[in-house]
């Protein structure tokens, strides 16, 4: 992958400097928030241009649902820059320049590949360099969190208007609904259900999990489970006692991810965790990050597999509607 260059340009020449401080942060946290927003609480910013239902030829993609769904509607061509969290399918970081991580992004680096538009998650920034974006005379569009399966398949119908693909992107949003709709007669005949904490990492003995209004939550929730996490909003650290008092039943935490990659005997081991119903099968579930959390085209398919995952003895059957 090549390396960008900055266009020489006063305003983005000013702006290198400030930049550069706000990325190093931020690379400390990717890994553990290289989902285009894990959190459901950030707010819209208001910087950006209104939606343009308009064939854009040259996108650049923040956010990895973004990128996931502009692949999977054959616009791939038209991509000429990605987010590092645009993880899936695998060749779009491969193929494609990198302009930064979605909350940390390059300004210089979206202006030197010429975008026709910026398509971008809810979340995306930072601020100043959305501005410098906005001034320059680049369309911004940006899409909304999903976390209900109706919001979902709004994310697909709302990336393809953008990308000027508005019916094929309603065919592969009425293609995911079906999925969904599979789900929920999936969901009605489970067997009870069981408490799932989603842990994002285990860093310098502190435990953040996903609580309410989180993407952990939603997909805790369409795979039949319940947040063990519910007492807290958004993603917090948890005390071993509060985590005891849970009660999980099961673990659920990323596959690969840097924070923390303790198999189950480690985990469990533990006293956050040895005292957990979760504890005595150690019940450790680990899940591609995106696929997991992303609320895209494959969500209905992620939570199927975490529902197969937490619930063996209902033998889950495949979504017949899954391509």
């Amino acid at each position: 992958m090549g390396t960008l260059q900055a266009p020489s340009s006063a305003p983005l020449a000013g702006f290198r400097a400030k930049r550069l401080g706000r990325e190093i942060a931020a690379a400390a946290v990717v890994s553990l928030l290289a989902l285009g927003g894990l959190s459901g609480s950030l707010e819209p910013l208001a910087v950006v241009a209104p939606a343009r239902a308009q064939a854009a030829e040259r996108i650049v993609a923040a956010g990895g649902v973004v990128t996931e769904v502009l692949y999977a509607l054959g616009q791939q061509d038209k991509v000429v820059g990605v987010d590092t969290t645009s993880q899936w399918p695998p060749d779009a970081l491969k193929d494609k320049k990198s302009v930064g991580y979605v909350r940390a992004l390059s300004a210089e680096g979206v202006l030197s590949l010429k975008p026709s538009q910026v398509i971008a998650v809810e979340g995306a920034g930072p601020p100043d360099a959305l501005a410098l974006l906005k001034e320059s005379g680049t369309p911004i569009t940006m899409i909304p969190e999903a976390l209900s399966p109706e919001a979902v398949v709004g994310k697909i119908a709302a990336i393809g208007k953008a990308a000027g693909v508005a019916e094929p992107a309603e065919q592969l949003a009425a293609a995911v609904k079906g999925r969904f709709d599979e789900l929920d007669k999936l969901r009605s005949g489970l067997p009870g259900q069981k408490r799932v904490l989603f842990v994002l990492s285990l860093q310098n003995g502190r435990t953040l999990v996903g609580g309410r209004a989180t993407t952990a939550d939603a997909i805790i929730a369409l795979a039949g489970g319940v947040n063990a996490a519910s007492a807290v909003e958004g993603f917090k650290p948890m005390t071993d006692e509060a985590i005891i008092t849970a009660a999980p039943d099961v673990v659920l935490m990323m596959r690969h991810s840097s924070a923390h990659n303790a198999g189950p005997d480690e985990l469990f081991a533990m006293p956050a965790f040895s005292e957990t119903p979760a504890a005595k099968q150690k019940a450790l579930i680990r899940m591609d990050g995106l696929y997991l959390l992303g609320f895209g085209p494959r969500t209905p398919n992620a939570a199927r597999d975490l529902m197969a995952e937490l619930y063996p003895e209902a033998k889950v059957a495949q979504l017949s509607a899954a391509k």
